[in-house]
């Protein structure tokens, strides 16, 4: 079964694992630092908080963002459960709005027709790697004052308009699990140009712990004191992982030139194959891919889907609408809202999509891809 998604593991990768378990430090120690110093860099943040997973880095962004009961959070239902749930669990109230036919991002026009004065966070999501419209998001967001979170699970490489993800929204948050485009086996990241929002971020990843003594309540108690000012959670990612995430860095550029030839190669095999849709690329984008989604019409699907599987293709889906989960379905929202996601899900089949593919690899999903649909 060629797989729809995995890890690229190099000699390189063991190495620096190895190093740090052999070393003094297991958490909490240099290799965080450098990691999210790494991090930074590339991503041109001045402030990069690592985390124990995707999840937590939205999580904890939600909570940087000071988002608590009532508050209105306005997103995508094109997505993991976890952009949505993460800002439930700190009692916000989600609004979804529909997507762009093309790209299947959340939609500027839609996110304009529902915001207020009472939206604490727009938070988009980089589908597919490919990044949201930022600039058309931004103005929104100041207009009613919230702030842009960009959920960048899929994105860490790509660039908008030249300018890296990362460095474009209020908060951006990262995933590194085995099947995006870089790992720490589990992990993930909080970034932000803003300095108050990453120590909030780092405080709250940290258990809320306060270590500046002219912030402590409390200072003269000892030289080993340390205060909890706000509710916090333990999201630190130990050195161990982000010594696998900083070697996985050096090879970013890497993974996105292969990502890149193996989106191209789809896109060539599959140009003139009637009954499907192809994905896009907008010029002012140069995304890392991380899924190759292709739209099967006329109500093929589930059919094409088991075809592939049948035929050695570790296809996939994603995603099923947010609100179409139970969770959200016993808060209350119904089926037909957003009807371009609901369209999208339908149709959407995610092929096999990573570093490690060869190119023959590649001609065989095409060719089960074509069979399966003109079959």
């Amino acid at each position: 079964m060629i797989q729809y998604g995995r890890q690229s593991i190099n000699e390189d990768d063991v190495a620096a694992v190895a190093e740090v378990l052999r070393g003094d430090w297991l958490t909490t120690g240099p290799t965080v630092t450098a990691f999210e110093d790494a991090l930074a860099q590339i991503s041109g943040a001045t402030r990069c908080v690592s985390v124990t997973s995707g999840t937590a880095a939205l999580h904890v962004a939600y909570a940087a963002a000071g988002v608590g009961q009532g508050d209105e959070v306005v997103t995508t239902p094109m997505t993991f459960v976890a952009t949505a749930s993460s800002a439930v669990a700190l009692g916000a109230r989600i609004t979804f709005v529909d997507v762009e036919d093309d790209t299947a991002n959340i939609d500027p026009a839609a996110v304009e027709a529902v915001v207020t004065d009472d939206t604490k966070v727009i938070a988009g999501v980089d589908y597919a790697g490919h990044p949201i419209e930022v600039d058309a998001l931004r103005p929104v967001a100041d207009r009613v004052g919230a702030l842009l979170l960009e959920d960048a699970a899929h994105s860490i490489g790509s660039t908008y308009r030249g300018r890296p993800v990362g460095s474009l929204a209020d908060l951006t948050t990262f995933s590194f699990f085995p099947t995006k485009n870089m790992t720490s086996a589990e992990g993930g990241a909080v970034a932000t140009l803003d300095a108050d929002l990453g120590q909030r971020a780092h405080e709250f990843h940290f258990i809320g712990l306060v270590r500046d003594r002219d912030r402590m309540r409390y200072p003269d108690e000892g030289p080993w004191h340390q205060e909890v000012h706000e509710y916090g959670l333990n999201y630190r990612l130990p050195d161990v992982l982000a010594a696998l995430g900083l070697s996985q860095l050096k090879r970013l550029e890497l993974f996105k030139q292969r990502r890149a030839e193996v989106f191209a190669r789809y896109q060539a095999g599959l140009a003139d194959l009637e009954g499907v849709r192809l994905p896009v690329q907008r010029e002012h984008v140069d995304p890392i891919w991380h899924l190759y989604p292709l739209r099967v019409l006329e109500g093929r699907r589930r059919e094409v889907f088991d075809k592939l599987r049948a035929n050695g293709v570790g296809a996939q889906v994603n995603y099923m609408p947010v609100y179409w989960h139970p969770m959200f379905e016993d808060l209350g929202y119904q089926r037909g809202m957003c009807p371009n996601a609901e369209e999208f899900y339908s149709q959407e089949i995610s092929l096999p999509m990573h570093a490690e593919l060869t190119d023959d690899q590649v001609d065989h999903v095409i060719d089960a891809v074509r069979v399966a649909v003109t079959g």
